[in-house]
């Protein structure tokens, strides 16, 4: 049985569900101020909206693409409060009449704290109970490292230019000169130039690559370690059958994002307020595709302990495929001694 210094994994992490008004409104009952907020709309084509407190409220991101950021947004969310935010009449995130999902992380707020233990200054808001730093930094064009902030080796990492470039990711079954874009189907692959050494328990190592470290371009960092019965990042192995995979994450995930790394497939999120009962549906980071249905073949159930893949298609479960997933949820016991059950 796990158990967690996190009694309430909804101080951390939440997911809330809304309708667009097409003017202003206040999304509220997240249940903290979130520091990252991702919004995707459910039932309409538009691309994915990420905005941060480190980037600041009128600076967008956008998953399925590799644009530059967006900047002076001022009809997007325009202020984060004690419960949430604050957003304008921008389509992506408040089209009128249209339905919305927003996934929020807690980290420290906009006040960065410097942190010069890499050879290249880094600038982090940070979250020391659940492990998830937001890191600023300037490319140097010469292979260098960064602080990352975090207590221990990150499990996790995204990396994207605020110019044009791809998303990178890298996760802890990789090996160095690993990583796997966001913002395409494509599996994983090798990149010199990109992440050249595996992170340590202070720095995340970056070569001259120009998506990570372009000489004065300035980029954006979410980086995650493992919290028991909180937050899970690794892999499995398909096995194409109906009667799927197990993966055990020793909490009940509320949110889950997977990609297959051996072969091209999207990223499919899930989370735990969207439909359907025990089978969420998904939707893709890499496309600005609306919500998967019922007919989809690539659900997970998501169970007590972890996640079971419930069909035998390639993007979540092909035979001897392999996988990577992020996973946030609800501890089994807390200290606070409060069981969690399934779904």
């Amino acid at each position: 049985m796990a158990y967690t210094t996190i009694n309430k994994s909804s101080e951390h992490f939440n997911t809330k569900l809304y309708t667009g008004n097409g003017g202003t409104q206040t999304i509220s009952g997240i249940g903290f101020q979130p520091d990252f907020t991702w919004v995707k709309g459910r039932n309409h084509a538009y691309y994915h909206y990420l905005q941060d407190a480190v980037r600041g409220s009128t600076n967008v991101l956008y998953t399925n693409n590799n644009n530059a950021q967006a900047t002076g947004v001022t009809a997007g969310i325009s202020a984060w409060n004690s419960d949430g935010y604050i957003t304008g009449s921008q389509g992506a995130l408040n089209y009128n009449g249209r339905t919305f999902v927003a996934w929020n992380w807690k980290a420290n707020g906009s006040s960065t704290v410097t942190n010069n233990d890499g050879a290249n200054t880094s600038y982090i808001s940070h979250n020391s109970t659940a492990q998830f730093s937001i890191i600023k930094y300037t490319g140097t064009g010469s292979a260098t490292n960064i602080g990352h902030g975090l207590n221990g080796k990150p499990d996790c990492f995204i990396t994207k230019a605020l110019s044009a470039s791809d998303w990178h990711m890298w996760n802890n079954s990789f090996s160095a000169n690993e990583r796997i874009k966001i913002n395409s189907t494509g599996a994983k692959s090798t990149n010199t130039s990109i992440f050249p050494t595996l992170p340590d328990a202070t720095k995340i190592y970056f070569g001259s690559g120009g998506d990570v470290n372009q000489s004065g371009i300035e980029y954006i960092c979410y980086a995650w370690k493992n919290v028991n019965g909180y937050s899970k990042f690794g892999s499995y192995t398909g096995n194409g059958n109906a009667d799927g995979t197990f993966v055990y994450t020793g909490f009940k995930p509320n949110w889950v994002m997977i990609k297959e790394t051996s072969g091209s497939g999207a990223w499919r999120i899930y989370d735990n307020k969207r439909p359907s009962y025990n089978e969420p549906y998904a939707l893709m980071a890499d496309t600005s595709d609306v919500e998967e249905t019922a007919t989809d073949r690539n659900k997970i159930d998501q169970l007590s302990n972890g996640f079971k893949l419930r069909f035998q298609y390639d993007d979540t479960n092909g035979s001897g495929g392999s996988y990577i997933y992020m996973a946030f949820g609800q501890s089994l016991v807390g200290s606070n001694n409060i069981p969690c059950t399934a779904r």
